[in-house]
């Protein structure tokens, strides 16, 4: 007789045998050892299992441990991993790597950059916005279609594209610690709670600030019920002080598709908070097509002012309007202005100001309050925003009007006039403040 190869079994979570209900249940008796746990559960545990198996291969085992031992399922999109039946109720999980195979333990050793995978701040961002887009459910004990865990540290892991699913308490060991002023996209805010991982800990990959209070950011995270980008008070809604910014060790400028004048290195690359060689490549070529006058210095790595204004212009220049001018490099831009394509920004007549130069004062309409600016409402106020808007280049979405009563089409021209000015996020809802009306009517 030869002699059985004993393997440990674990059971599906949605198997509803007796030998499944009862190693579940066994599973749900305590912690991984990682998340303080004792380490003489988990023997026994596994002594368990062995014990049934052997009774099932010796013939000594019943009929629940039989169902248990044979019981297999065709891996879905989303595969079942071992772990408690009730969910804990934190977005984070263990570390392991991709697709569950054993690990080695964890460890606090930092990871040589050598080691790392390379990657662009757009190349992070782009990764991550798969997983919104996919809406990919929230689970600790789940892997999605590519590998990776579905809770928000394997999200990082994906992001990052870590050889294996880390834990918050093991991906300061791909990173290292920044200050939160120097946040860009693609680094992280990451909260680990030593003294119970299960209560709190999580982490976020950070997007951009929402606007120049840098007081709200965008927040790609995996967190219930699925994948989800938001505007986000910094650092989080709760623990807040204790989330700690990371920079990842494999990170490098520009495109990996080649250099940084060619292929067009994402969204992300440009917009409030961010700072990278795109930023200085688009302002050099800005300038070379007419817009140095918006420079008082530079161009340089970060995304200001003046390259909003600079880059409008410049789509100004081509016809463009609304939302197809909001000052942000979209791949259009971008191709034109790196082929040497298009229209040069038009120079101006006189003496041009000086750069940062405030605009002359003007007569300022009074700001009526954000209760004017609500579906069903009806002023004159309405329908000077509208007008207002119209005047400034944002009149497309108005099929009739406008008029006072405020209506979708208002909403959407409020949103394209706020982008226009980089904002994002609640800054740029479509409903106007009032910063929103001063910069419309100034």
């Amino acid at each position: 007789m030869t002699e059985p190869v004993f393997e440990e079994y674990e059971a599906p979570a949605d198997c509803p045998c007796a030998g499944c209900a009862h190693h579940r249940r066994e599973l749900a008796l305590g912690l991984p050892v990682r998340a303080g746990g004792h380490p003489g559960a988990h023997g026994a545990r596994r002594a368990l299992v062995l014990a049934t198996a052997a009774g099932v291969v010796l013939g000594g085992g019943g009929a629940g441990a039989a169902q248990a031992a044979v019981h297999t399922t065709a891996p879905p999109l989303s595969v079942d991993l071992p772990g408690r039946d009730t969910d804990p109720g934190t977005p984070q999980g263990g570390a392991g790597p991709l697709h569950g195979r054993p690990s080695a333990g964890p460890t606090t050793a930092k990871v040589p950059v050598d080691q790392l995978r390379r990657a662009t701040r757009a190349d992070i961002i782009n990764r991550a916005k798969v997983w919104v887009t996919a809406e990919v459910p929230y689970s600790m004990e789940k892997y999605w279609s590519d590998g990776y865990r579905q809770d928000c540290s394997g999200f990082v892991s994906m992001a990052w594209g870590l050889s294996g699913n880390e834990w918050t308490g093991s991906l300061d060991r791909f990173a290292a610690r920044i200050g939160r002023e120097d946040l860009q996209p693609g680094d992280i805010l990451l909260f680990h709670n030593p003294d119970d991982p299960t209560k709190g800990s999580h982490v976020t990959i950070f997007g951009g600030w929402t606007d120049y209070t840098h007081t709200y950011y965008i927040a790609y995270e995996q967190a219930k019920p699925h994948t989800r980008k938001q505007s986000t008070p910094m650092a989080y809604w709760n623990n807040s002080a204790r989330y700690l910014a990371y920079r990842y060790k494999g990170l490098v400028p520009g495109s990996t598709a080649g250099p940084a004048s060619a292929g067009y290195p994402g969204d992300a690359a440009f917009g409030p908070g961010t700072s990278n060689a795109h930023v200085t490549r688009l302002g050099e070529m800005l300038v070379e097509r007419g817009g140095k006058r918006f420079y008082a210095k530079g161009p340089g790595p970060r995304w200001g002012d003046a390259d909003r204004r600079a880059t409008q212009a410049f789509q100004k220049a081509q016809g463009w309007a609304g939302s197809d001018a909001d000052g942000l490099p979209g791949p259009k831009t971008w191709k034109l202005l790196v082929e040497g394509a298009g229209k040069d920004i038009a120079p101006v007549t006189g003496a041009p100001p000086a750069a940062g130069a405030p605009a002359p004062a003007q007569a300022l309409p009074g700001y009526p309050g954000k209760g004017v600016f609500r579906p069903g409402r009806s002023s004159a106020d309405v329908t000077r925003l509208g007008q207002q808007l119209v005047r400034k280049g944002f009149g497309k979405y108005y099929a009739q009007g406008p008029g006072p009563r405020w209506g979708e089409a208002d909403r959407r021209a409020v949103e394209a006039f706020q982008r226009a000015q980089g904002w994002r996020g609640a800054a740029a809802d479509g409903y106007p403040g009032p910063e929103t009306w001063r910069r419309l009517f100034r």
